[in-house]
């Protein structure tokens, strides 16, 4: 017969006074200290009107067809990513020729390609491909050095109609890349000593873009500091992603 409520309730009782008593004989609990008190978020100027437009372009939705470049098989693995940087460079010219050019030492070393990304001097880095919209195909996750200086150009392209698209771009000087799930995570180095940045780009059905969703400064334990540059266009000549996509080196 099933003990009644009452009856269950005094053997609990019974049963957890005496896990306490040989808890306490073994190793005597401590409390842990009172609880801290959840107190509301308070609203600032309350009276203030808020604003119905940003103040600044910051390019929250990069989305760009990439011209010259056409997906006849519809397979994005059959683009070539030293075709898709020579594309980039050549809509940017004043950026990647002339002794005034910024990135002049990458457009040089364009001309050490020949033998595909990521081998000798080419400075456009191995490629990787891992379906980031979630439409079961791969996109092409490639990045490239922003020579002279410590810039890594990262991007992310998308196939739509036998088009390639362009749904992400970031240069910064870069600690490592991951590709996890629907995202794109890039850690940077910060000026502060024991700190980096970690941004967040998640791919968003809406936008048909990849969109930064999380900015963190976030501590990473003691160390030198190392000096974040200021770029236009924010990433480190060493890319590398901790994820386990496929990857393939066209």
């Amino acid at each position: 017969m099933p003990r009644s409520r009452p009856a269950r309730l005094v053997v609990l009782v019974a049963l957890l006074l005496a896990a306490a008593t040989a808890c306490g004989d073994a190793g005597e609990l401590q409390g842990a200290g009172p609880t801290e008190v959840a107190v509301s978020p308070d609203k600032l100027w309350p009276k203030l009107t808020p604003a119905s437009s940003p103040a600044y372009v910051v390019g929250e939705v990069n989305r760009e067809v990439v011209k010259g470049v056409d997906l006849p098989k519809g397979d994005i693995r059959d683009v070539q990513p030293v075709a898709v940087v020579r594309q980039e460079i050549a809509a940017h010219r004043d950026e990647y020729s002339g002794k005034d050019a910024m990135y002049r030492e990458t457009g040089s070393l364009m001309a050490e390609c020949g033998e595909g990304a990521g081998r000798g001097k080419c400075p456009v880095l191995r490629p990787y491909y891992r379906d980031l919209t979630g439409d079961g195909r791969p996109e092409l996750t490639l990045g490239f050095r922003l020579m002279p200086g410590k810039t890594t150009a990262v991007r992310v392209y998308t196939m739509e109609k036998h088009r390639l698209v362009q749904v992400m771009a970031w240069d910064d000087a870069i600690s490592g890349v991951e590709l996890a799930g629907r995202s794109v995570i890039i850690r940077s180095p910060s000026e502060v000593a024991g700190y980096e940045y970690r941004l967040q780009w998640t791919w968003d059905a809406d936008q048909k873009a990849m969109l930064l969703t999380h900015d963190e400064m976030l501590r990473t334990g003691p160390g030198k500091k190392t000096p974040r540059p200021s770029t236009s266009r924010s990433a480190s000549p060493s890319l590398s992603p901790s994820a386990t996509p496929s990857a393939s080196t066209p």
